[in-house]
């Protein structure tokens, strides 16, 4: 049954109830910020979600209908994404006193900021004070407030060049002396009914000069569109949509966004498994991920910054086929299966055998990915996965290896491997498996599964590594698993600032 439609884009700024009619699909929120809503805070810096400068905070009910505050790159989100949402900018952190004056406070975090001489040029000040905002409203950090590790991670998608990070991250750690409540706090509750005025299960439909919007609220209402408009493009995250409009300049006819299908951010677990809905974000999954597989919530702590992994997916980064997407391999590695959907009928089938060639996948039209079982790691299993990239943190990957390894004794029972970076494709290096199953876990028996490695891929090389250097390094990466997983010395690797033990 065709659900209800709704023609509007209803969001809060600040306080304020907006109304959006006959709005470019595709405008991004800071092209509405600086162009049309006259909010001049938020700034273009990269126009790639990379710099931070055009940070800004997204409040959304959570299941419990509860605030959540996110920070996200206000450069590659598409308006129509505020819809049922509290966008907070820069702007809305003063508050005007109400003794009758014209006087405004400053927020805990401004004036931490002012106290601790965190800002210069002053360009990219804006957007720390949103990512520090966010931090403020996290209740992670707990009542003593953010460690070091934990406000490095959530200032690193924020880049400053002229005042140097020290005396930021002094306001981060200090932001609470100068109060532990604010405004936002203080009118959580109109804020919540706010919002859920807002809800009301309608698919928000737009059309502005033939180009249409659609953004359905149930797998079922995104099934339907998916098949009525099969060559539509199927927004996510926008993390990598976003750069196709500021900077490849595409116009995108049709757009459906999956991020208001609830039942797309789902996380189920069962006894042997985690089904991740597709549209459930990176920061949504990644503290179950990494209960299960260590090494996979450190991956996602590294391949993009707190803005990046608040909106880019799972689903999406699958779905995009990119061969450098870096929690394919791992995926792939532990033996990972997705449900694909068209209409009412759905089928199954391994991680490894969707992706045919670059860019190309077993997408049917009309199909769309529903979600990713992810097997439970059983004791036995030992995996591990890297990440090889020119910066250590937020850079696209020059090579993503993943192992999983289960021994019977010192022989080796199953190997599965995950590569990116090394073909087309995400993909499984196959020889290598074959020449390590049924062998003994010996450093001979992996020189000569290096050596078949050979065989397996055949690189190109680009801006990022040269073929030469990817063959190389992939070997070595096995090798590295090797010695990380022999003997009976218990190995450590840094994650983030803190040491993870791996038995």
């Amino acid at each position: 049954m065709t659900a209800e439609k709704a023609d509007t884009i209803r969001f809060l700024m600040g306080d304020e109830l907006q109304e959006l009619r006959e709005v470019n699909p595709t405008m991004t929120v800071l092209e509405y910020l600086r162009d049309t809503a006259g909010r001049c805070g938020t700034k273009e810096g990269c126009a790639e979600g990379d710099c931070g400068a055009c940070s800004v905070v997204l409040a959304e009910l959570d299941g419990e209908k509860r605030l959540s505050y996110r920070a996200v790159n206000a450069c590659i989100q598409f308006v129509p994404t505020l819809h049922g949402k509290q966008l907070i900018t820069v702007e809305d952190l003063k508050l005007r006193l109400r003794d009758g004056s014209d006087t405004e406070a400053l927020h805990p975090v401004q004036q931490a900021m002012i106290e601790c001489h965190g800002s210069q040029c002053g360009f990219c000040t804006p957007g720390f004070v949103m990512s520090l905002f966010a931090m403020f409203h996290d209740d992670r950090a707990g009542k003593a407030g953010w460690d070091r590790p934990g406000i490095n991670d959530s200032l690193a998608g924020n880049l400053c060049r002229c005042t140097g990070y020290g005396s930021i991250v002094q306001a981060a750690q200090t932001m609470r002396n100068y109060g532990t409540t604010d405004q936002f706090d203080r009118r959580s509750a109109e804020t919540i009914q706010a919002l859920d005025g807002l809800r009301d299960g309608q698919t928000l439909s737009l059309t502005h000069e033939g180009r249409k919007y659609f953004a359905p609220t149930t797998a079922d209402q995104l099934a339907e569109l998916v098949m009525a408009y099969p060559d539509a493009c199927i927004l996510a995250g926008g993390t990598d949509v976003g750069l196709w409009v500021t900077k490849q300049h595409q116009i995108l006819e049709t757009v459906i966004y999956t991020g208001d299908v609830a039942e797309l951010h789902e996380v189920r677990e069962t006894e042997d498994t985690v089904e991740i809905g597709a549209a459930a974000t990176y920061t949504e999954v990644q503290r179950i991920l990494a209960g299960e597989y260590p090494d996979f919530g450190e991956l996602i702590r590294r391949l993009g910054s707190v803005q990046i992994r608040n909106s880019g997916t799972i689903g999406g980064n699958i779905a995009n086929a990119s061969p450098i997407g870096d929690s394919t391999p791992v995926l792939i590695a532990a033996g990972a299966r997705i449900v694909l959907r068209r209409g009412g009928e759905r089928r199954e089938i391994p991680l490894d055998q969707f992706f045919h060639a670059y860019r190309e996948t077993d997408l049917t039209p009309g199909e769309f990915l529903e979600s990713i079982i992810l097997p439970k790691r059983k004791p036995a299993t030992k995996l591990r996965c890297y990440k090889i990239s020119k910066r250590f943190d937020q850079d696209i990957s020059a090579v993503c290896a993943a192992f999983a390894l289960v021994l019977e004794g010192e022989t080796v029972k199953s190997f599965r491997t995950g590569f990116g970076g090394m073909a087309a494709t995400p993909k499984r290096a196959t020889a290598c498996e074959e020449a390590l199953t049924g062998k003994a876990w010996t450093r001979n028996s992996v020189e000569a599964a290096m050596a078949a490695l050979e065989s397996d891929f055949a690189p190109m090389s680009d801006m990022r590594a040269s073929s030469d250097y990817r063959r190389t390094v992939a070997g070595n990466l096995l090798l590295k698993f090797f010695l990380e997983t022999s003997g009976d010395t218990a190995e450590t690797r840094l994650v983030g600032d803190k040491e993870l033990a791996h038995a």
